[in-house]
This record gives structure tokens, C-alpha cells and sequence, in this order.
């Protein structure tokens, strides 16, 4: 029987599971919660999904950000001006 590699507790796996598993399926740890993937398959051994904890830190950053991104459409709009490059102004030229 496996054991949780965060809380030590036993991992119970029903047999027709473990006959599927391959290396690096993913499990959940009943008794913690912990997402783990499957390491070894004789013995059976899991061990902790770090890979999923780090690309959410990595998608939370991205979503904070530090405000550059907002800038660069403030200069896309300062670049688009109410002039046309024939100097009409911001109707395009069109003559009426």
C-alpha cells in the first residue's frame, strides 16, 4: 500500500485502478487534499504534484502584474490620433 508523501497516510488504490495507472497519472490524497502523481508503479509510490502549484503561482503573477500591460494600450491610443496623415482630421478625408 502507497503512502501520501505530504501526511504519510495510506493511500488506499482499488485494484482495477492500479492495473490503469501508468507513471505520472494524477491522484488526490483523500485524507489531505494534496495533488500527487504517480511515481513509481511495484512498489506503488506517489509523489507531490509541485508542477500544478507552480504554474498557478505563475498564472496569479501574471494576472497581478505590475501595470506595464495597461500602459502598452495607452501608447497604442496615443499613437492613433484624430489626424489622418492627409491632416483632415479625424473624418477620414471624406468629403461631403
Amino acid at each position: 500500500m502507497a503512502t501520501c508523501p505530504e501526511c504519510d497516510a495510506e493511500i488506499e488504490v482499488h485494484p482495477d485502478d492500479a492495473e490503469e495507472m501508468e507513471i505520472g497519472d494524477p491522484w488526490d490524497c483523500e485524507a489531505c487534499g494534496s495533488r500527487l502523481r504517480v511515481a513509481n508503479l511495484d512498489p506503488l509510490e506517489f509523489e507531490s504534484d509541485d508542477e500544478d502549484e507552480e504554474e498557478e503561482e505563475d498564472e496569479e503573477g501574471e494576472d497581478k502584474g505590475d501595470g506595464d500591460d495597461d500602459d502598452d494600450f495607452e501608447d497604442d491610443d496615443e499613437e492613433d490620433s484624430d489626424t489622418d496623415d492627409d491632416g483632415e482630421g479625424g473624418a477620414g478625408g471624406w468629403d461631403e
